[in-house]
């Protein structure tokens, strides 16, 4: 075997395939088509209607799964028509990085038409429509996919640049369906993990309703009944706190205690202003609203406001009930939003005694502890899929 033929062999190999694999273009196996660009009254009902939204969900497409439709002739259909195996590639996008993904239509019973910004790629020759989904994935033709795309306020990826991308695949169809036949396994194991913490979500959702309407109520050590619940303010049961901390001071104060911003830890000081657990509460722009549970030993930017619990009320059950506040209500600003605790502290709710708060607590952080356990387990078996793909292809 030449140095350029061991060059086109992937890390990862099932046995008995030795052939080098080879260099084509997507041109190669794909002719390449726009999509419809129908009257805005034509959405809503009809034919199924693949738009962006569909090429970038995980899984591959199929009818049941397409939320879009649009009303066109029976000869446009025809013209625009997506049948097992084709390939659809998102092209144009706010970020280069998002142009050009693409998803593959798996429905061998139905068919569908799709949209302007996407482009359809139609089989030339018989293909394993599954391994180009994934070979598509991969970091190198991602990467020149989005290096062939221009535009300023828009970045857009035609035909033409699409025909010329480099592939490096598997000569032969068993050996493609070898590999594909394994991915699929793996992204059933994904698929399986996201449906899991879905589940767990929604029965979340539904224990928050039924606990915090008083349809289920929790007893006291004694099996007692714990004293009815009442009406407070939020500021009755929690206090605020500012900080003055600044996205650009934290370089200058490197250390072991974290620091929260809009979007969870942004850095890490010498130097803390909670000891104890406390909420930040994003006050500025556009997360206003959004809240994060901080641990003790940790600060918050001067974005957010730190609230804490008063007396003997559990912090995080102040938590979970703040998470059903609509912040939206108590925001104000014009250009830049804002909310503030001298506001929605004055939100109006029914709390119960601290000891059933804490019972709560412990049982929604219960629920939270499998969510994030199957989160865990769903980004490692993504880690496992990204790492396939780089060793499974050249």
């Amino acid at each position: 075997m030449t140095q350029t033929e061991q060059h086109n062999v992937p890390a990862l190999r099932f046995p008995g395939f030795e052939e080098a694999w080879e260099s084509k273009t997507l041109g190669d196996f794909f002719t390449f088509k726009n999509g419809v660009n129908a009257n805005k009254s034509a959405y809503g009902t009809g034919r199924k209607f693949i738009n962006v939204l569909d090429i970038i969900s995980e899984a591959p497409i199929t009818s049941d799964n397409i939320i879009g439709s649009v009303e066109i002739s029976d000869r446009e259909f025809e013209k625009n028509e997506v049948r097992y195996g084709d390939i659809l590639f998102q092209r144009s996008s706010e970020t280069r990085e998002e142009v050009g993904q693409s998803n593959v239509y798996m429905d061998h019973e139905n068919t569908a038409t799709f949209g302007g910004f996407v482009i359809r790629g139609r089989p030339r020759t018989t293909i394993e429509p599954e391994y180009f989904h994934n070979l598509l994935k991969t970091w190198r033709v991602r990467k020149d996919m989005t290096a062939r795309s221009g535009g300023s306020t828009r970045y857009n990826v035609g035909q033409e640049s699409l025909s010329v991308v480099p592939i490096t695949l598997a000569p032969s169809l068993p050996e493609q369906r070898k590999i594909a036949g394994f991915l699929v396994a793996v992204d059933e194991r994904i698929a399986q993990l996201a449906r899991k913490r879905s589940l767990l979500e929604d029965y979340k959702k539904g224990c928050m309703q039924q606990l915090f309407s008083q349809s289920i109520r929790f007893k006291d050590d004694q099996g007692n009944d714990f004293p009815d619940w009442e009406e407070k303010r939020l500021g009755e049961v929690a206090t605020k706190t500012a900080s003055s901390i600044s996205a650009t001071s934290l370089e200058s104060s490197p250390g072991e205690y974290p620091v929260y911003g809009a979007s969870g830890i942004t850095g890490h000081v010498d130097y803390y202003s909670s000891g104890d657990y406390h909420i930040g509460v994003v006050k500025d722009g556009a997360g206003v609203g959004r809240l994060h549970f901080c641990p003790p030993k940790s600060s918050v930017l001067g974005t957010l406001e730190s609230v804490k619990a008063s007396g003997e009320n559990s912090i995080k059950f102040i938590f979970y009930w703040m998470s059903q506040i609509n912040f939206a209500a108590y925001s104000t600003g014009s250009t830049v939003p804002h909310v503030y605790f001298k506001d929605y502290g004055k939100k109006r709710g029914r709390f119960p005694h601290p000891d059933e708060q804490q019972k709560i607590a412990d049982f929604l952080s219960a629920i939270d502890k499998k969510i994030d356990l199957v989160t865990q387990e769903l980004e490692q078996a993504k880690a496992f899929k990204k790492g396939l793909l780089q060793q499974m292809f050249v």
